[in-house]
């Protein structure tokens, strides 16, 4: 990549769904956790025993890992026209309030690569009681790809 951000292996999936899937020339993809490797992924529960910097570099990881997946099934990220919409899940304690600075991580790389105004679409973040494996934070969304 250009930038010198280098993309992980994709990750696996951990159910019965699709990653990535493109319709209409839109990608959608699945809720992406931060796993590091194959089997490895951060843990914790972000205001019990996770800052907010540290689940916030956590949803950057999660921002590559989609990459990582759009990359396997495109064979490149290039195609990607500009970011639509991301739904923002952190894992955290009753009265932690601070979401959107957690997924501000995943928005930053991606303002990073397709700049302010293609890369920052509309967005939600909110907390949840849990996610799967005990991760800090679950991101899912849209983006258009070029025709």
């Amino acid at each position: 990549m250009e930038l010198g951000i280098e993309l992980p292996p994709a990750p696996g999936i951990a159910g019965l769904y699709k990653p990535v899937f493109i319709d209409d020339g839109m990608i959608y993809f699945s809720g992406h956790l931060p796993v590091i490797s194959e089997g490895n992924m951060v843990r914790g529960r972000v205001g019990d025993d996770m800052s907010v910097e540290e689940a916030k570099g956590s949803a950057r990881l999660v921002g590559l890992n989609i990459l990582a997946s759009i990359h396997e099934l495109l064979g490149s990220i290039d195609r990607v026209e500009r970011v639509i919409k991301l739904l923002g899940m952190v894992n955290a304690c009753e009265n932690f309030s601070e979401h959107p600075k957690v997924i501000n991580g995943c928005s930053e790389l991606f303002k990073e690569i397709w700049g302010e105004d293609l890369g920052v679409g509309v967005r939600s973040a909110f907390g949840v009681s849990g996610l799967p494996g005990g991760a800090p934070v679950e991101i899912e969304g849209l983006m258009k790809l070029k025709n």
